[in-house]
C-alpha cells in the first residue's frame, strides 16, 4: 500500500512539474515556433525559437557577421526532413539536423549539422556538418518583428527585421 502512495505522489509531482514547465515555456522572451511544408512527398519541419527585434540593430549587431549563429534563440533551430531533398542543388538526406548560419552582408552560409540536440551554438562542431550551402539574402518589403520561418513550394524562407533568406528546396 505504501508503494502505491509513493507512486501516486511521484506521479502528481511530475504532472505538477510538467504544468509549471509548460507555463514557463509559453512566457519565454523568444517563444517556440514551428514551420512545416511539403516538397513533393517530403515533409520538412523547422522547430525554432522566435527572438524579437525590440528596436535593436539585428544584422551585424545582435547577430554578428561572420560568426556561426544558431538561427534563432534558445535551443539550436532544428530541421527535420522525412526524405531526401535538394537544398540549393545539393542533396540533404532524410533526418533531423540543427540549422546554423554564418551571416555576412553579401551571402550567408547555411549549415545542416548532424547534432540536433544543442543549446545555441556554444558547442557547435564544424566536423558534424553534413551540408553547407551559400544563399544570398534579400531586403524584405516589410519588417518582421519576430524571427519567422515560412515555406512555399520552392523554398524555406527565414524572415527577420528587414531581411529575407530564401533557401531553395526541391524533391530529390
Amino acid at each position: 500500500m505504501k508503494s502505491k502512495f509513493t507512486f501516486l505522489g511521484l506521479m502528481f509531482a511530475f504532472i505538477g512539474f510538467s504544468v509549471i514547465a509548460c507555463a514557463q515555456d509559453s512566457k519565454r522572451p523568444s517563444p517556440p515556433a514551428k514551420a512545416e511544408g511539403k516538397f513533393g512527398a517530403v515533409t520538412v519541419v523547422v522547430n525554432y525559437s522566435q527572438p524579437a527585434v525590440k528596436g535593436r540593430e539585428v544584422w551585424g549587431g545582435l547577430v554578428p557577421y561572420e560568426k556561426v549563429w544558431r538561427t534563432g534563440a534558445n535551443e539550436a533551430t532544428t530541421i527535420e526532413v522525412s526524405g531526401d531533398v535538394m537544398i540549393e542543388g545539393k542533396v540533404l538526406k532524410s533526418g533531423t539536423y540543427s540549422l546554423f548560419t554564418i551571416p555576412t552582408e553579401e551571402a550567408w552560409t547555411v549549415i545542416f549539422n548532424e547534432d540536433s540536440e544543442q543549446w545555441g551554438a556554444y558547442k557547435y562542431d564544424e566536423g558534424k556538418d553534413v551540408l553547407r550551402v551559400k544563399v544570398k539574402p534579400t531586403k524584405a518589403e516589410t519588417k518582421t518583428e519576430r524571427l519567422t520561418f515560412k515555406m512555399d513550394d520552392s523554398s524555406i524562407m527565414m524572415l527577420w527585421d528587414n531581411l529575407v533568406l530564401p533557401i531553395k528546396v526541391s524533391a530529390k
